[in-house]
């Protein structure tokens, strides 16, 4: 059977579309590009779906998305973590409608149709209504042929010729690593998420995600606020000001479109100076003078766990570390976006804290409500109007050549990765060359049953 348009599409366009310097405007506005892309990006590579942690027994599940098809994650009854299709195969229905809990089976509330969550056919009402066998695998719910886990992380493609998790992550694994391993155990706990949407495309997001340039004029009534008093001098992005160019910040570009904004450079290396940089909310006294006092000189720690952790982590197509939270970019259409900043905890199994746990989170699920409250609205306004903008048709061009062609401004690093001062757009440049990549190639997509 031949599929829309957006699959039927000559390939050649996209050298047409995507140069070095620059990206046509149509890659943003163009529906049949972005049909294509929820084949050729979202359904054939690794995209991330959800967080171990969210689904911590046997029999729980959280609803999620590939691109625009509905998904179940779960761990069945056996704990195998499985992505099933969140569509009945009689009708096309949901077959589940709440964004998480447990449940062994699924009942499709149309016509009845019954699931165990392994994904196969439990049982159909009535079935001698039926000259069919039920046996036959068809009937079965269909599911991503292959979900892999990287710390936690849960991942799924549907392509059959896409390279192992690890090997897709590459170097993007040590940034992450090394966010979780700052935790007691390397391990965080996903709690509950700030929800944004905006009308602009997904990738305004992504191309935003390692993004330097924009902070200071994007985001100065934040940096005012976070600065707004004597006692409250160099927190927050303060470090943006100046002249960030020649400040030891620096973006760095991957393999398959990942990238990360390092900003750690600027931080002292010493307990206790990422807890100075955040601003002050209300609150805060009571819980770091209970730290303290609690853990002594070993306060300076615990209140840095309770701090913004202050990277960028981008991996392609959809998921960023920032600070403390993982952001999940959700494609809903060609010109509409769901961003989901979901906070995390600290898991102290070994008691590391010495019993401030709780004093630990609290301060920090009041430090996660600062940048998305304060600062991802001055971003989504701006994908907004981005995406108005590049509805003038007859200027057809978006810039990225930020640090092309200045020698010694990028520098090849001994992995093969790039790197250059943190206001450079060379992340963009990089991970438009993946796209263009995915979009002229053939995946091997499929599903199970």
């Amino acid at each position: 059977m031949s599929r829309p348009s957006g699959s039927k599409m000559n390939t050649s366009i996209f050298s047409e579309l995507v140069h070095e310097d620059r990206v046509h405007r149509s890659i943003y506005t163009d529906p049949a590009i972005f049909e294509r892309e929820m084949t050729h990006v979202f359904g054939a590579v690794w995209v991330y779906l959800a967080h171990e942690s969210q689904i911590p027994h046997n029999d729980d599940f959280v609803t999620a998305r590939l691109g625009l098809r509905p998904l179940i994650v779960l761990r069945d009854a056996e704990g195998r973590i499985r992505a099933l299709f969140n569509r009945c195969t009689h009708r096309g229905a949901r077959i589940c409608r709440q964004a998480s809990g447990s449940a062994r089976t699924f009942q499709c509330p149309y016509h009845g149709w019954t699931y165990f969550n392994t994904g196969r056919l439990r049982g159909v009402p009535w079935p001698e209504g039926y000259a069919c066998d039920f046996k036959d695998a068809k009937f079965n719910l269909a599911q991503m042929p292959r979900v892999e886990s990287y710390r936690g992380f849960v991942f799924g493609t549907l392509n059959a010729d896409a390279p192992d998790l690890a090997a897709y992550l590459g170097g993007i694994k040590k940034p992450i690593d090394e966010w979780l391993d700052r935790h007691p155990g390397g391990k965080v706990c996903v709690r509950e998420a700030n929800r944004f949407k905006f009308r602009g495309n997904w990738k305004l997001a992504y191309d935003n995600a390692a993004d330097g340039y924009h902070v200071v004029f994007s985001h100065r009534s934040l940096l005012e606020m976070e600065n707004r008093g004597k006692a409250e001098q160099d927190k927050g992005m303060s470090f943006y000001l100046g002249k960030p160019d020649e400040g030891p910040m620096y973006v760095q570009a991957f393999a398959h479109g990942h990238h990360f904004k390092d900003k750690r450079p600027s931080v002292e290396k010493r307990a206790g100076a990422l807890w100075e940089l955040e601003a002050a909310h209300p609150g805060m006294e009571h819980y770091e003078e209970l730290i303290k006092a609690r853990l002594k000189e070993k306060a300076g720690r615990a209140l840095d766990l309770a701090a913004s952790e202050t990277v960028n982590i981008n991996v392609f197509p959809n998921l960023s570390l920032l600070g403390n939270h993982i952001q999940v970019i959700q494609p809903l259409a060609v010109d509409e976006t769901d961003t989901t900043w979901y906070a995390t905890a600290v898991v102290d199994e070994g008691d590391e804290l010495g019993g401030a746990l709780d004093a630990v989170n609290a301060l920090r699920m009041r430090t996660q409500e600062a940048f998305p409250n304060f600062g991802e609205v001055d971003d989504a306004a701006n994908f907004e109007e981005i995406q108005k903008g590049l509805a003038a048709c007859e200027d057809e061009w978006v810039y990225m050549h930020r640090g092309l062609g200045i020698p010694g401004r990028v520098r090849k690093e001994a992995d093969g990765s790039l790197r250059a001062p943190a206001t450079d757009e060379v992340f963009m440049r990089e991970h438009m060359k993946e796209w263009k990549r995915l979009m002229t190639s053939t995946p091997n997509l499929g599903v199970l049953r």
